[in-house]
Parts: C-alpha cells; sequence; structure tokens
C-alpha cells in the first residue's frame, strides 16, 4: 500500500480526479486505481448521495467497494437539497480527513460542475441578485431598446460589450447587473476564473469510448436497471410521498416514470425516453469535458483491457508528481 508523499512539489496537496461520461466504466477502474495509489474515494455525483435511490443511479455496493472508504454516497434523504454549494463543502470536509489518514483524495462521477467547484476552489458567494435593477433594465431595453442598453455597458465595461451582442439581452443585463454590485468589470472577472489555478497538485483523467460503443453500453445498463427493479424503486419512493418537483425526482431515470405512474405513457416508451436521455446526458458530459483545461484523455479503445488502463493512469500520476 503506497502511503502519500508528505509535501508536493511546490506545497500543494494531491488529487486525483476519474471522470467520464455516464456507463464508460469508472465504477471498478476507480477502485483499482484507490488499491494502488493509497486513495480513498469521494463521488462527484448529484444523485449518489440520496439513500434509497440505488438502481437508477447506478449506486456502487458495499461489496464493489471492496474496502475502500466512500465519502459522499448514501447521506441524503431524497428531500434533502443538494447542490455544488453543499457539495464543495462537504467534499473539502472529506479531503481533510483523507489527507489526515496519510491517503489521496480520489474524485468518482460524471458531474463536471461539481469537478470544477472543487478543483479550481470557485468562491460562491457572490452578492445576491438584484431584482429591482433587472427589471429595471429589462424595462429599458423595452422602452428604449436593445442597443441603448448595450451602449450603457459599453460606457462601464467596453471589452465585455464588444464579445456580446446588443440582442443578448441577458447576458448584457447580467454584465451591467454584476457592475453595480461589484464595481467590477464581468470581462476582468471572466479573465480571472479562466486563469485560475487550482489549489491542488492534481490530474484530471477522463475516461473515454468509442461513441458506439458508449451508447450500446448505455442502452444494455437501463435494460439492466429495469431486470434490477428500478419500476419499483422509483415507484416506492413515490409512495414515500416523494413528489416529481423535488431535485432528486428530477434525476435521469426516476422524472420519466412519473408520466407512466399518472397512465400518460406506456412502460416501454419510458424505457426509451430514459435511454434517448441518459445519451443525450453522455454526449453534454463530453462536452463539457472538452472545455475543461489540463484534461488527461483516456480512451478505452486504446488499451487491450483495463490492467494496461491502469497502467497508463499510474503512468500520468507519476508525470504530475502526484506518485
Amino acid at each position: 500500500m503506497h502511503m502519500m508523499k508528505e509535501i508536493k512539489r511546490d506545497g500543494k496537496k494531491p488529487l486525483v480526479i476519474l471522470t467520464g461520461p455516464t456507463s464508460v466504466g469508472k465504477t471498478s477502474l476507480s477502485i483499482r486505481l484507490a488499491h494502488e495509489i493509497g486513495g480513498e474515494i469521494i463521488s462527484a455525483d448529484s444523485m449518489q448521495v440520496y439513500r434509497g435511490m440505488d438502481i437508477g443511479t447506478a449506486k456502487i455496493t458495499a461489496e464493489e467497494m471492496d474496502g475502500i472508504p466512500h465519502y459522499l454516497v448514501d447521506i441524503l434523504d431524497p428531500d434533502q437539497p443538494f447542490n455544488v454549494v453543499e457539495f464543495q463543502k462537504m467534499a473539502k470536509e472529506a479531503m481533510t480527513r483523507i489527507y489526515s489518514h496519510g491517503k489521496i483524495p480520489v474524485l468518482v462521477g460524471g458531474t463536471g460542475f461539481y469537478i470544477q467547484a472543487l478543483l479550481y476552489d470557485i468562491d460562491f458567494s457572490e452578492h445576491p441578485e438584484e431584482e429591482n435593477y433587472r427589471r429595471e433594465l429589462t424595462q429599458l431595453a423595452e422602452e428604449k431598446g436593445k442597443q441603448y442598453l448595450h451602449s450603457m455597458l459599453e460606457e462601464v465595461d467596453p471589452e465585455y460589450a464588444a464579445s456580446v451582442h446588443y440582442h443578448n439581452v441577458k447576458k448584457v443585463i447580467r454584465a451591467l447587473e454584476y457592475h453595480k454590485e461589484t464595481g467590477r468589470k464581468l470581462s476582468a472577472h471572466n479573465r480571472e476564473q479562466q486563469e485560475r489555478t487550482s489549489p491542488y497538485q492534481f490530474a484530471y483523467l477522463v475516461l473515454n469510448q468509442d461513441r458506439g460503443i458508449l451508447y450500446d453500453r448505455i442502452n444494455q445498463r437501463v435494460d439492466q436497471m429495469m431486470e434490477q427493479g428500478l419500476l419499483q424503486e422509483v415507484r416506492q419512493l413515490s409512495e414515500r410521498g416523494y413528489t416529481p418537483d423535488l431535485v432528486s425526482m428530477q434525476g435521469l431515470g426516476y422524472k420519466e416514470f412519473f408520466d407512466y405512474f399518472d397512465g400518460n405513457l406506456p412502460l416501454d416508451e419510458v424505457v426509451d425516453r430514459i435511454k434517448m436521455e441518459t445519451r443525450r446526458f453522455a454526449k453534454r458530459q463530453l462536452t463539457w469535458f472538452r472545455r475543461e483545461k489540463d484534461v488527461i484523455w483516456i480512451n478505452k479503445g486504446d488499451y487491450p483491457g483495463e490492467e494496461e488502463i491502469l497502467s497508463a493512469i499510474l503512468e500520468h500520476l507519476r508525470q504530475k508528481g502526484i506518485l
């Protein structure tokens, strides 16, 4: 069992991220990786935090965990709110505990925004939005026209104004709001965000595979979930009073069943819809990861099997100074 080096090259603590689209096979690889590097796992998944939502979230079982501690799995009831701010707070607490064990945190899951929030320690304590000012600006746009609003932005932040078309009223208003709230230019704020460096010595690994194979895996997984009793799982949650408007019940593989319960959709169409929505979700995940910087892509098709993928990952971690 490897123990973490006490101090990294530049004093930063290590963080390994293993992500990728849904159904790509992160779970089993993450366990092997954690065993190999002396890691403990933090779930970066907005749905696996919920108790009683096991089949539809493809939640890892105690047996699959194989003795590796997991954080942020099964900690909330489905009517408790969970968002990026909560995630960031809980994940940081988990990291503190993992470092105190002399281990390396391995962030595993497919919610890209959560990963970004933790990796770059994004500050969410923004000023509360001033509804009145927004209404005032919206009215100005209606009375004096979109170009008038854009010219207001040109005065306070010419750089941002040059990058946004006057038709895009929403963005123009947001930039004016930001300036009023903070006295700063949104262009400067955006530049700072892009230049943000991570407080961690990190490796951001994205597991991917051929789209056709991935889509087949997604379809098979949904069929498997149905065999495991997904319908019964959602029905039980519904009977316990968890309603479709909850964040948890809006999750993929859950929200689609309410049309069936209401008699608006036959079951086979519900299953087809879940498959289609999951394929679309995988596509959006990949789009997100492509936009992120410092990402290491691991394409499964380039390797004969998991053993070789693991070796390649370990080599990347050595190059990053994590091992």
